[in-house]
């Protein structure tokens, strides 16, 4: 059985330490702490020096009770969207919510919660278990920056478990690709109350552009979105220049190609119906579209080693896990393209990346229990093995 107060107080505590992507020192240092005194060999990486953030990976090593087994890792992210500094949690019986004007970081310090937990009950409890490796990783909300930093060849384990979703009911074994737009829309600036039609506008040729877009949800296994608009320095200026930032996602590799070209058609297309001519000088509106893979799909067997394993211990719980495809990126899909082949598991987080964030602890609870019973079969079969 986990410490159900336990988990929850080192929740509360993990959500009020400020850790905002690219500012996850305090709370990397804290977690550090933490798995020292479990008995962790632990390293901070180099990843925040290659992103531009104070600090890099946290990668904790703990050593098992079963010789020369396999080890497994265990995975969840340390930073939180914004807005996220200033946490003040709000305990209402078992639901954790946030005050209304920050983040709950839920996302993901549910899962570091739920790692941390699972451990010391491995240890207090004489449970055997194979070694472990932890990766606490940063920078994952700004395109899984600190799973693609992590140097894979110093860790030894080939499977294992990212706990970044909702629900512990569902095991996310699918995930989308995505890619990253950064499109910069250029017309000519003018005044715009002396000699407008001597301008194009730019955010014009934008508005026009997004409006015939296909955006939100395209199909079932497809989404796209413009997140960022930026431009203009006056009201009296037509504005010269426009950037969009935005991303499409697709379980579908030829949906998300089909997408991409869509949305810079559209661009392309609007800049194309504007030209004009100042003192013999012709300017026509026009579009340069910067497409960044920002990850690849991870698609993970019901027969892989690491779904079995949860389906197992699941059912010898009496539980039913379902195996679902997600449409949000999380690290597994770096981990498993890096050749550690891992799925998603929920830790109770509920309207993630909002201020309405809320977490029932009895989800958590349900989720460290199972990550508990996942390690103690993996043991017993660790220890057949060998």
């Amino acid at each position: 059985m986990i410490n159900q107060e336990r988990i929850k107080n080192l929740l509360l505590e993990l959500v009020q330490i400020d850790s905002i992507s690219r500012k996850e020192r305090d709370v990397a240092e804290r977690i550090k702490q933490l798995c020292e005194e479990m008995g962790a060999t632990v390293e901070i990486d180099d990843a925040g020096s290659k992103v531009g953030g104070n600090s890099g990976n946290v990668i904790a090593r703990f050593r098992g009770t079963i010789p020369d087994a396999e080890p497994i890792m265990m995975s969840a992210h340390m930073d939180t969207v914004v807005p996220g500094e200033g946490v003040k949690p709000v305990v209402v019986g078992d639901i954790i919510r946030t005050d209304g004007t920050t983040v709950l970081g839920g996302d993901d310090k549910s899962g570091v919660s739920v790692i941390i937990e699972t451990i010391c009950c491995l240890q207090e409890q004489n449970i055997p278990h194979t070694d472990i490796e932890a990766v606490f990783s940063i920078c994952e909300e700004v395109g899984l920056l600190g799973a693609k930093h992590v140097d894979v060849s110093r860790l030894r384990a080939k499977y294992g478990l990212v706990f970044d979703s909702d629900d512990p009911g569902f095991l996310f074994t699918k995930g989308p690709s995505a890619n990253h737009f950064e499109f910069k829309i250029y017309g000519l600036e003018s005044h715009a109350g002396v000699a407008p039609e001597q301008g194009i506008s730019a955010i014009k040729i934008a508005a026009e552009a997004i409006s015939v877009m296909k955006l939100g949800r395209i199909d079932d296994v497809t989404t796209a979105n413009i997140g960022v608009i930026h431009g203009g320095e006056a009201t009296n200026i037509i504005t010269n220049l426009v950037t969009l930032k935005g991303e499409a996602r697709s379980l579908d590799e030829d949906k998300l190609n089909a997408q991409t070209a869509h949305m810079i058609k559209c661009l392309e297309d609007a800049a194309a119906k504007y030209e004009v001519t100042v003192d013999g000088v012709t300017t026509r509106g026009r579009v340069e579209s910067d497409v960044t893979r920002e990850y690849y799909s991870m698609d993970v067997s019901d027969d892989s080693r690491v779904v079995k394993l949860v389906l197992e211990a699941a059912s010898r719980m009496g539980l039913e896990v379902k195996t679902l495809a997600s449409g949000g990126g999380c690290d597994a899909n770096i981990f498993n393209k890096r050749g550690i082949e891992c799925a998603n598991l929920g830790t109770g987080m509920r309207a993630i990346h909002t201020v309405k964030e809320w977490l029932d602890v009895k989800d958590m609870y349900a989720s460290a229990e199972m990550t508990l019973e996942i390690m103690k079969l993996n043991g017993e079969m660790a220890a057949k093995q060998g």
